[in-house]
């Protein structure tokens, strides 16, 4: 029994995305696509214990699927407001519809997955619907799952998606590919939420885990997926490079007992060197296409510089502050001055770094702000000013890793004698 439950969940992880998006094609609906898929998946749970394996799990599934697919459409064809002679019409029409689903269930090609992603990710829906709706529909997670990853209870995740599912229903969001000229900002709105579950995957807003790694895991399965279904888009491959470098560095990242452990201080050694040359690669893929001064592309080449160091101190900083400045040209905002202020820091002194951070950026309320202040005032020997940002910083910050690598930060202040460590 354990075997076929550990066998129907990987078929399911695996086939799930495809399986939706055959359906959808010819439902046009999200919702009603997944009730079916998972209407098979419940079939399988059932008869497959009894029965035992089938040879091709995949195309039992999708064979299930669409067999509940074509009631589902004739159901719906009964409802519609048409003249009485709509049963013969149907029962005519039976035979040519199941041939429609045979041909759009067999033919489960690229434009079929790429079209739920976008679909997934409409503008329509606010970010945290689309990305709920990406990582159920597309990532194959559990709803349970999703709120797990993000903290919150599994109600409010289940509501969240039902909302995302029934805004695409009532706006009739078609099910398709965007036209040429809508394309673009489509594309960075399906970007948007797969940076936004990487970076939650790679430093975790709360909880007491610094990575969640199937976050980060998933957000790179869809940027390679992305990769193949929008060869020619070069921000794609940017943002597959930037997470492929990032993730890189994962094994690194976390000591023994989880603690988290800031990049001056990792392991080298450890970095995955074959998944930094696919960054690498990735981000050359970008260049080529023109996209090299694209955001991700800025942000992954940010991210190479720090990969192409052998030891902390051969970065090359001053080249991290113009990819910066470059990047504030691209898109400006509060977090990118605030990084940058970092790089400035650490090219021409902490006191240049100070005056570097963003004023009135709004950051007040955000930790990342106080901890960098609080470390720029350590550095040029300002003690207690350091310790009443740190302290702050530790006050806001969700994260119970985070916290206690921010109390590590207040030990060279608590203890004299331990601060030319710090340095």
């Amino acid at each position: 029994m354990s075997d076929v439950s550990t066998t129907i969940d990987a078929v399911w992880k695996q086939e799930s995305t495809r399986l939706i998006a055959a359906i959808a094609r010819v439902t046009r609906d999200i919702g009603i696509a997944e009730e079916l898929a998972q209407d098979a998946l419940v079939v399988a749970l059932e008869r497959w214990p009894e029965e035992g394996i089938p040879d091709n799990p995949a195309a039992w599934l999708m064979t299930a699927a669409k067999r509940r697919a074509i009631d589902a459409l004739r159901r719906s064809r009964m409802l519609m407001p048409k003249h009485g002679e709509i049963a013969r019409e149907l029962e005519a029409q039976q035979e040519q519809l199941g041939e429609e689903m045979d041909r759009a269930l067999d033919r489960v090609i690229d434009d079929d997955v790429l079209r739920l992603v976008f679909t997934a990710c409409h503008p329509v829906l606010p970010i945290e619907g689309r990305v709920a709706l990406t990582l159920r529909v597309i990532g194959g997670f559990t709803t349970a799952e999703i709120a797990r990853a993000f903290l919150v209870p599994e109600k409010t995740m289940g509501q969240r998606i039902f909302r995302a599912k029934k805004t695409l229903a009532e706006a009739h969001v078609p099910f398709e590919t965007p036209r040429a000229d809508e394309l673009k900002p489509r594309v960075a709105s399906v970007l948007a939420v797969v940076y936004l579950v990487f970076n939650e995957g790679y430093v975790a807003t709360s909880g007491e885990e610094w990575m969640r790694a199937r976050l980060c895991d998933e957000a790179l399965r869809l940027g390679r997926l992305l990769v193949q279904l929008l060869p020619g888009e070069p921000e794609v491959h940017a943002l597959l490079a930037l997470m492929e470098l990032n993730a890189a560095r994962s094994a690194a990242r976390r000591g023994s007992d989880g603690a988290a452990i800031l990049l001056p201080d990792q392991d080298r050694s450890l970095w995955d060197q074959v998944q930094i040359q696919r960054g690498m690669t990735a981000l050359e893929h970008a260049r080529k296409l023109g996209g090299g001064a694209g955001y991700h592309a800025l942000q992954a080449a940010i991210v190479a510089c720090h990969m192409r160091a052998r030891r902390a101190e051969d970065t090359d900083w001053e080249r991290i502050v113009l990819l910066y400045d470059a990047l504030m040209q691209v898109a400006p905002s509060p977090i990118v001055a605030l990084n940058r202020a970092v790089a400035v820091g650490m090219a021409q002194g902490p006191a240049a770094g100070l005056d570097a951070l963003p004023a009135d950026s709004g950051l007040e309320g955000n930790h990342l702000l106080h901890s960098v202040r609080g470390d720029l005032l350590m550095k040029m020997g300002r003690f207690p000013e350091a310790r009443a940002e740190i302290e702050r910083a530790i006050a806001l910050t969700g994260n119970i890793r985070e916290r206690e690598l921010l109390a590590e930060k207040l030990k060279p202040i608590t203890h004299p004698s331990s601060r030319l460590h710090a340095v």
